[in-house]
């Protein structure tokens, strides 16, 4: 019997952030018994901050997914030989994989003529996850993105060869993540900062037979290879593209990997608007007034989030302003934009608390109700009459109503309930 094949999960953004949590917990517990789960360092082996960000990754999984994770150390092909082997080691050995921010160029160029494609590859096709988030996200397709060069530098547009791992399993794809960014405010900066219009000249440079792979932020694409099968999660959508044609897949959607892989999409119009700050050099905020400001703003709004959201929706606010007049006072906009991660993921949080909440009063009490008219119906069975009158009583004065019908009880709240 062959052995089960893996999965490649593709995130938008958002990798070690709280709308990510339940998704991690999900890739780890279809892969079964106890993963080994590493952090890939090499996207962002060129910044001064490389080992904050893995350490990140660690303390994230260890307190929020509760999961232990180590490093993977390869922060360029010229380490010395002795790492290179350890790091070669360590991923043939490896799981789960969670690769993320730096500059997909970088690791591109860090990974080539080197053996970590192929163990990838072989990996997966053994049951192991790889995911791959923002910058990482870029690099696993036919092409990839030079989101940076493009960006901030303004090279000319064009495309680099990608590790094409999608492609070894069928999907002639690129990937693009950040897809429904828009951090440029006055100017579009969807399509991963490139804009509509740009992105589009881009894509007619594409050879005909490759595809357009478009993640939201704070979203992910789960390509089940086992199940043939790919699931969106977290806050957006995927947009896939090819040719003329254009069909989005909205989060909670499940379709057979087949779709994609042969090409069978029809036209369906796509996705709206979220936010993430550009993949490449990214430096370690200060703790600066601004900071300051900013922590304590994040802490009084989880202070908050349970008991008065009034009171956490408000913290937003003043949070929008600091960043406002950040922006006036010529903050470093490294740092805004981190900080505008932060208020779009504490946006996030408060949406999916606020959906997950009880949709009514009645909804709200229904549990209950229904247990004490379970009890009362079960006092009137045994002929206890003033218990079954003391629950009704109760409700009553609880301004909720019963009607005793010939096939049970019904109930409602009353006219004034709640006033």
């Amino acid at each position: 019997m062959p052995p089960k094949k893996g999965l490649i999960v593709l995130m938008g953004s958002g990798e070690l952030t709280a709308t990510m949590v339940e998704v991690h917990k999900e890739i780890l517990a279809c892969l079964g018994g106890i993963p080994k789960a590493f952090f890939l360092d090499t996207p962002a082996g060129f910044q001064l901050n490389a080992d904050q960000l893995s350490q990140r990754a660690v303390e994230y999984f260890r307190l929020n997914v509760g999961y232990l994770m180590e490093v993977i150390s390869f922060k360029s092909k010229d380490v010395p030989d002795a790492e290179r082997e350890l790091a070669f080691r360590q991923l043939k050995e490896a799981d789960y994989v969670l690769v993320g921010p730096g500059s997909p160029t970088y690791a591109i160029r860090q990974w080539q003529e080197t053996p970590i494609p192929e163990i990838l590859k072989l990996r997966i096709e053994g049951g192991a996850g790889l995911v791959a988030a923002s910058a990482a996200a870029l690099t696993i397709g036919r092409f990839a993105l030079p989101v940076y060069e493009i960006y901030k530098v303004g090279q000319d547009l064009h495309w680099v060869e990608g590790l094409d791992i999608l492609g070894h399993f069928g999907l002639n794809t690129v990937v693009v993540p950040h897809w429904n960014n828009a951090e440029g405010g006055t100017h579009d900066t969807g399509c991963c900062f490139m804009g509509k219009g740009r992105f589009r000249k881009l894509e007619s440079m594409l050879p005909e037979e490759v595809s357009v792979l478009g993640l939201d932020e704070h979203t992910a694409c789960i390509i089940d290879l086992d199940r043939e099968e790919i699931s969106i999660k977290g806050v957006g959508s995927m947009t896939f593209r090819h040719q003329a044609f254009e069909r989005t897949f909205l989060r909670g959607e499940k379709f057979p990997l087949r779709l994609l892989s042969e090409g069978k999409i029809s036209n369906i119009p796509a996705a709206q608007p979220t936010e993430f700050p550009p993949s490449g050099p990214m430096p370690v905020p200060e703790e600066t007034g601004f900071w300051d400001s900013v922590h304590a703003l994040e802490s009084a709004y989880y202070k908050d989030l349970d008991d008065d959201a009034l009171n956490a929706a408000n913290a937003l606010l003043k949070l929008d302003r600091i960043i406002w007049q950040a922006h006036q006072d010529k903050e470093s906009p490294e740092f805004i934009s981190q900080a505008r991660e932060l208020f779009h993921e504490l946006i996030v949080i408060l949406g999916m608390r606020l959906s997950s909440a009880p949709k009514s009063c009645y909804n709200c009490l229904e549990a209950l109700v229904e247990e004490l008219l379970a009890s009362r119906a079960s006092y009137k069975d045994n002929k206890q009459w003033h218990e079954a009158d003391v629950i009704r009583g109760c409700l009553k004065r609880a301004k909720i109503e019963v009607d005793d019908t010939p096939d049970g009880y019904q109930w409602r709240l009353g006219p004034n309930a709640f006033r």
